[in-house]
């Protein structure tokens, strides 16, 4: 979903800063257009993904995939 763009110069932004704290302009609303469906269906599957997928490894991949993020993420310290 699209906001709307705000204006670069700080003083223009400041002035519709201004417009909105005293009500004087609204901000435009941005009709959502996205399909209700296929919005609830990616957030279901979204919610059962990470169990789904524990559940379904072996104990054996997950402790590899395990041991693969950590050497990734300390592979980034500096020393």
């Amino acid at each position: 979903m699209n906001k709307p763009k705000r204006p670069r110069d700080t003083n223009q932004l400041a002035k519709s800063i201004v417009d909105l704290a005293t009500g004087e302009t609204k901000e435009p609303v941005i009709p959502d257009t996205r399909n209700p469906a296929a919005v609830a269906l990616g957030r279901l599957g979204g919610l059962k993904g990470g169990n789904a997928r524990a559940k379904a490894l072996t104990a054996t991949q997950r402790s590899k995939i395990a041991r693969l993020a950590a050497k990734k993420r300390w592979a980034n310290k500096k020393k």
